[in-house]
């Protein structure tokens, strides 16, 4: 089903007012940008026009919503409070704002049973103009041989403090020439940058200097930069300590950490 030029800038209106005040960014792809710069193993089986919008986290999220959340929930046990609380903002974002929308929702954290994320993060906020996806193939003339560097999304506003959270895909919306293509924000443009960003997150990612490649608006808080730190079986621990968590609940440690999550998904 086609939907004409407003419809879809209805839905990106809605998602966007639900979801920025609690710290969140929504950009809108066509899904056939996606599928177009990944190999066909990797695309998503939607026609090309459907529409798609992807939601970062910005460094707000974590006072503005996950803190309240805690606040709530301080007696409920979670296997991982962040991606739960992400989940059920968008989860009732989605079911209040679009009761009749057929909306598949992929999270950053979601795999297939052989392991395959359910969508790249960091191409799709690439293509959707949110943040430049620095890759190998970005740097000339690179001087790591046959060294295997991942790439990472650097945000024209905050820098690498800032997370991709979850792609919504809005089944039978599919947008027409009124959605125009723009590419991201190229923020990190010399050579030495790029090789300096590209070392610091594959070779020094937990001093988290990479995030500071450019001059960012916002950074996490001191006590986001320590909930993050803290490796993720010990987070319950930290979360009885600030007072959110059940006494003697130790939090389920998941495979994947912060930054494992990011090179994993990209």
């Amino acid at each position: 089903m086609a939907a004409a030029g407003g419809h879809v800038d209805e839905v990106v209106r809605v998602v966007g007012e639900r979801l920025l005040p609690s710290g969140f960014e929504v950009y809108p792809l066509k899904i056939g940008w996606y599928n177009a710069v990944l190999p066909p193993s990797f695309h998503l089986p939607y026609h090309e026009d459907t529409l798609a919008v992807v939601v970062l986290s910005a460094p707000a999220m974590f006072e503005k919503l996950f803190i309240p959340f805690l606040q709530r929930h301080r007696r409920e046990a979670a296997r991982d409070p962040v991606d739960q609380c992400v989940s059920d903002t968008i989860s009732s974002c989605v079911s209040q704002s679009f009761p009749k929308q057929e909306v598949d929702v992929m999270y950053d954290y979601e795999m297939h049973p052989n392991r395959k994320p359910k969508f790249l993060a960091q191409t799709a906020a690439h293509v959707a103009g949110a943040a430049y996806y620095y890759q190998q193939c970005d740097v000339p003339n690179q001087p790591w041989g046959s060294k295997k560097m991942f790439g990472v999304c650097i945000h024209p506003r905050w820098g690498g403090w800032f997370a991709i959270r979850a792609l919504l895909v809005f089944r039978g919306v599919e947008s027409g020439a009124e959605l125009q293509q723009a590419p991201p924000v190229d923020s990190v443009g010399s050579r030495q940058q790029r090789v300096e960003l590209l070392e610091s997150f594959n070779l020094h990612w937990q001093d988290w200097a990479y995030r500071d490649i450019i001059r960012s608006e916002d950074s996490y808080s001191p006590r986001q930069r320590e909930y993050f730190s803290t490796p993720p079986g010990q987070r319950a621990t930290l979360l009885q300590r600030w007072g959110f968590s059940p006494e003697g609940h130790t939090q389920t440690q998941t495979v994947l950490n912060e930054t494992e999550k990011i090179i994993k998904l990209s």
